[in-house]
């Protein structure tokens, strides 16, 4: 359930019946209904009472503490990251920053918004902080739905993702913890903003 939601096939806001849903996946309404509160519980459904459930949209408010919170986050990890830096690691960021480069030479968008979602997953693991990757384990579903909504303002560009990720792989790659941190920091900053100017206009 939590990957069809993710996948870009439902729209945030979309209503969802539990037997629609149980159809689609070939499961019972019961197991269902157990995954949509699981589900609400990450923050990615909404229980609508007395009508059923609905995928969780973003506000201009919802976006601004998603981008500030993954740029703290993201941004001490990259640091970290390029502290601790050896070949292994920098060859899973290579790895990474290819595979989102596949996705968007391919024009697939819903690969693309889970390559995206996977290199900055991987900068959080290779921090090698438990704590941390807790902290981003908690909301990244939150934060596929904002990588969702985000890419698709750039739909007929997807060109314009690599260009956002290029600056911060550089630095990964040449372990300057310094440019690191920043670039993170000013990615999520930079489109962060885009994506709540543009929420705040739909309001």
């Amino acid at each position: 359930m939590r990957s069809f939601i993710l996948s870009g096939h439902l729209t945030p806001g979309e209503r969802l019946t539990e037997a629609a849903i149980a159809g689609h996946l070939g499961v019972s309404r019961a197991t269902v209904r157990t995954g949509m509160h699981r589900l609400a519980s990450e923050g990615i459904l909404v229980q609508i009472p007395y009508t059923g459930w609905q995928v969780a949209t973003i506000t201009a408010k919802d976006a601004w503490e998603l981008w500030t919170l993954r740029g703290s986050l993201e941004g001490l990890a990259a640091q970290l990251v390029c502290q601790s830096a050896d070949d292994r690691k920098r060859n899973k960021i290579q790895i990474a920053f290819d595979a989102l480069k596949a996705a968007v030479s391919a024009s697939d968008i819903d690969t693309v918004n889970d390559c995206d979602f996977n290199f900055h997953r991987t900068i959080v693991e290779l921090a090698d902080h438990s704590r941390l990757l807790d902290q981003y384990i908690m909301v990244e579903n939150q934060i596929r739905l904002y990588i969702e909504v985000s890419n698709k303002l750039l739909e007929n560009n997807l060109k314009a993702i690599i260009k956002q990720h290029a600056p911060l792989t550089k630095a990964l790659l040449e372990s300057d913890a310094t440019q690191a941190q920043f670039e993170a920091w000013n990615h999520n900053f930079t489109e962060g903003q885009k994506l709540v100017k543009t929420l705040q206009r739909k309001n």
